[in-house]
């Protein structure tokens, strides 16, 4: 008998969930543990010859200091490229996913309305974010002594993994609305990839390059990293911003599937 969706989503997930916390804390770990190879002044000479528009796309223009260096890597580049990922693959599932292979009418046979269902893949998916992204920031506070990362006390660390977190929630909730939306996962990884590529380099270049000022105001990214949370600590404001995007994706998106045809 089907006692919660919520449950039953996490417990479904549970060990796809354990492969990427892992995953991602190993990557984690692993470049923390370049650190000390590259604060040194001739890795910081060999940088200084990179064309400088190829550091600010790949936003590695301060690698000199540990928050500089993990901003630019773990939370810069490969946490947010796995999140993303990871959260494209739980909410396109969470609605697309179970129409597409025939199991969503088996759910919702049950006394549970389409948006309890939604909301509470919602809230599974939410739940996943965090807990990846705790196990990400423990990692590299177990890390922090031997590789140096000194300047970046616990506290910024699990800062910075709650900033990860909700960004992998706004991708997964927008992955859940337009699949609960258009019931298609076509669409789902389509428009995750423009979003997140747009708001990358929007982010990164967006300040530099005339006209694409906008880009950067409105991208994720911005709000993500945009306060220094490896720095200066959880940014609320930014969170909200990231918060409020995510569940009106989710809303939109239940709407729609709430009264279309579903394909089961």
């Amino acid at each position: 008998m089907l006692r919660s969706v919520f449950g039953k989503t996490l417990w479904d997930q549970r060990r796809g969930l354990l492969a990427w916390a892992l995953g991602i804390g190993a990557v984690g770990v692993l470049y923390a543990a370049f650190y000390p190879t590259f604060n040194n002044d001739e890795m910081q000479q060999a940088l200084k010859a990179y064309p400088k528009g190829l550091l600010e796309a790949m936003g590695m223009t301060d690698i000199g200091t540990a928050a500089g260096y993990l901003g630019s890597t773990t939370y810069g580049l490969l946490g947010p490229a796995l999140i993303i990922v990871m959260a494209a693959a739980l909410g396109s599932g969470a609605i697309a996913g179970a129409e597409d292979a025939g199991r969503l009418d088996l759910t919702l046979a049950h006394p549970v309305s389409r948006w309890s269902v939604a909301l509470q893949r919602f809230g599974a998916l939410v739940v996943a974010m965090l807990l990846v992204s705790a196990v990400l920031g423990v990692a590299l506070i177990v890390i922090s002594g031997p590789a140096q990362l000194g300047d970046i006390g616990p506290v910024n660390l699990i800062a910075a993994s709650i900033h990860l977190a909700l960004l992998g929630t706004f991708f997964g909730a927008l992955a859940l609305g337009v699949g609960a939306a258009t019931g298609q996962r076509g669409p789902v990884y389509g428009a995750v990839a423009i979003v997140a590529v747009a708001g990358y380099f929007g982010n990164n270049l967006g300040p530099t390059i005339e006209g694409l000022g906008w880009l950067h105001d409105i991208s994720p990214f911005r709000f993500y990293l945009g306060g220094s949370p490896l720095a200066d600590g959880v940014q609320l404001g930014d969170l909200g911003i990231l918060a409020a995007a995510a569940i009106a994706f989710v809303l939109a998106g239940t709407a729609v599937f709430d009264r279309r045809d579903l394909a089961v």
